[in-house]
């Protein structure tokens, strides 16, 4: 009978094992790896450290480009920006309506794929300021809408507390009524008795949780008239 010798035993004990505590230790790890993999800001140092990785993993690229007309997020503030100079006090000059209309388009889809990006504040309140100076009811409202997302989504940052505060002042939509057509003069000579000037009624209140309202009348139109006879 052959005899194997003591050592020799002991050494190939030792190898299991060794190979057992490396396998053991390899499977633990393979967790840990994947959720670090899933959490690529969990190595961060400090709690800001944190919040800023995070911010920049949720954010659009530069060179990313949305909408219809290819604008970065860079293009789509500048747009806001110049065009709310361009308004004055108020516009509804359809040159500037189409171009915030792009830029509106961009940022809607910006905010569809990248809703996290904390760039989007800064987007929503330059938007907010362009849609209030378009005196026409759908911008009016869209401003409405923008500045409760503001609020909502994004209300911890400096432009969030700005539009908080700004809508606790109140908020009032301006926008024009349909023109009327002017009414046809009379001939000469011919009079009418002035009709009864009716009464006045008082805005009703706006609902709660609704914005003022602020209809303006613009001037009467002169109906076009008719084509000669030939």
């Amino acid at each position: 009978m052959k005899f194997t010798p003591f050592y020799a035993c002991a050494a190939a004990a030792a190898l299991l094992v060794g190979a057992s505590a490396v396998a053991s230790a390899t499977s633990a790890a393979k967790p840990a790896t994947k959720a670090a993999a899933k959490d690529k800001c969990a190595s961060a140092k400090s709690k800001w450290a944190k919040q800023q990785c995070e911010a920049y993993t949720h954010s659009a690229p530069g060179d990313e480009y949305f909408g219809r007309m290819k604008l970065s997020y860079l293009g789509i503030n500048n747009t806001f920006h110049d065009e709310t100079i361009r308004a004055g006090d108020y516009t509804t000059d359809s040159s500037i309506i189409n171009k915030v209309g792009f830029a509106d388009e961009a940022l809607e889809a910006w905010a569809h794929k990248y809703p996290g990006d904390p760039q989007l504040a800064r987007s929503y309140f330059l938007a907010i300021a362009m849609y209030k100076k378009i005196y026409t009811l759908d911008a009016q409202q869209k401003a409405w809408t923008y500045m409760h997302v503001l609020t909502t989504r994004f209300g911890s940052t400096y432009f969030g507390k700005l539009e908080k505060a700004d809508l606790a002042r109140g908020f009032t939509e301006h926008y024009f009524a349909n023109p009327q057509l002017c009414p046809t003069p009379l001939p000469s000579g011919v009079t009418v008795p002035p009709a009864a000037t009716p009464a006045a009624t008082e805005t009703p209140a706006p609902a709660p949780g609704s914005p003022n309202v602020d209809v303006i009348t613009p001037p009467c139109v002169q109906p076009s008239p008719l084509p000669s006879a030939t």
